[in-house]
């Protein structure tokens, strides 16, 4: 390790077959940005994209364009080309809403199913730390349902052997978990929930674009995700729903809107669902936004989620390596699993002052973010970080814990976003 150099990574990147797709998006000068975890960089297309949008096909084509622009179709469109990404095929996935409201649209059809199946099933069982606006949501619509449906947590993946029991009507759980950046086993968990009798919810927010997910391979029921983090779509860029294709038909989801119409514009005062996963979809999409997102899946579709995968786990090997052995002689502890089948693509590490080391960080042009309690998280998007910026990040870093400047007054100010 001691032999590993700056001028090592300069010669990887050199090496690198998806170096040239960094080119494709804008990053500041300046920055070295791990964060596209949380929020992806801009491609550079997504400004042409945006203007086309608003100033020709608003502007000019004004209502119009849900027709000679192909607004209309442009969730299913979207979900096509996002499909491959996560082991879906044609015409079983949309791009739509926010992933709190597909979490509540899916949630809801899988209680129905399970209600017709056996109505002694009322538990929604998850992780305590599974992202909060899962949980809320399926506080809420426990609430909402009440006739004793509840939200059943556990602490530990170890623990959900024993919780999913007969009453278990739903397993709902994060594929990759946003703190730890622990990826559970998909396939084995689903075989598991269908072996009980219980159907599974996978949150893939992520892995989409992260990590290879192969939504039919594992048997899975119903999926969510969003296309803001490494899909690259925008801020609050619209979310995305699978759902498998022979429990898609079997009830309407609840929040019948009509884009879910079978003939929205026969203007019929009874719902009727259209057929197959259109019926996922709510009220008028926001074609804005919306069209930003194909800017981010027409990168993916220049490389493989096999070659992303493998240079994600190549670059966080060599955080981890490097973090541990330059910033050894402070209290940073992994949380993040070292065993590849078990990560996704952020690192985590623990650290008393976790706040106050990534806003001294985010000072010195290294963006990261911070979660409680006490995570200074890491994110690696093989589409555009390189590895010289891996070396040079941790170099900032053990600046940062070294002379401790980390404890300036200035960095313990929190602001909303964290």
């Amino acid at each position: 390790m001691t032999a590993f150099t700056r001028e090592h990574c300069l010669a990887l990147d050199r090496e690198d077959p998806l170096a040239p797709l960094r080119e494709q998006f804008a990053l500041p000068s300046g920055v070295i940005y791990l964060d596209g975890n949380s929020l992806g960089a801009r491609p550079h297309a997504a400004t042409a994209r945006a203007a086309e949008v608003v100033a020709a096909e608003w502007g000019n084509g004004l209502i119009r364009s849900w027709n000679d622009a192909g607004w209309f179709d442009l969730p299913r469109r979207l979900g096509n080309k996002l499909a491959p990404l996560i082991g879906a095929r044609d015409d079983e996935v949309v791009v739509t809403d926010t992933t709190s409201i597909n979490l509540f649209k899916v949630l809801a059809a899988a209680l129905r199913v399970q209600q017709q199946r056996d109505p002694a099933r009322r538990v929604i069982v998850s992780e305590s730390s599974n992202f909060p606006t899962d949980l809320y949501i399926a506080q809420g619509l426990a609430d909402l349902l009440q006739r004793g449906y509840s939200l059943r947590l556990v602490d530990d993946p170890s623990e959900l052997d024993a919780a999913i029991d007969a009453d278990c009507a739903v397993l709902m759980l994060t594929h990759v978990n946003y703190k730890s950046g622990e990826m559970l086993d998909m396939t084995g968990l689903t075989e598991l929930a269908h072996a009980r009798g219980a159907l599974t919810v996978w949150d893939l927010a992520h892995s989409a674009g992260a990590v290879p997910v192969d939504l039919h391979g594992a048997h899975a029921d119903y999926a969510i995700g969003c296309t803001y983090k490494y899909l690259n779509g925008g801020p609050g860029s619209p979310a995305f729903v699978w759902v498998a294709p022979a429990l898609r038909d079997a009830f309407w989801q609840p929040l019948s809107g009509w884009w879910g119409h079978a003939a929205p514009f026969a203007m019929s005062p009874r719902y009727r669902p259209t057929e197959g996963i259109g019926r996922f979809l709510c009220g008028t999409q926001p074609m804005t936004s919306l069209a930003l997102v194909e800017c981010g899946l027409d990168v993916f579709a220049q490389t493989s989620m096999a070659a992303l995968r493998e240079k994600s786990l190549r670059l966080t090997d060599l955080f981890i390596r490097l973090v541990e052995h330059r910033c050894g002689d402070h209290p940073l502890k992994l949380v993040t699993p070292r065993d590849h089948a078990r990560r996704g693509s952020h690192v985590s590490f623990a650290h008393p002052d976790g706040y106050a080391v990534v806003a001294a960080l985010i000072e010195r042009g290294v963006i990261g973010d911070y979660r409680e309690p006490s995570i200074a998280r890491f994110g690696f998007t093989p589409l555009y970080t390189s590895f010289t910026e891996v070396w040079d990040a941790v170099e900032v870093l053990r600046d940062v814990l070294d002379t401790g400047v980390y404890r300036e007054d200035r960095f313990a100010v929190r602001g909303q976003v964290t």
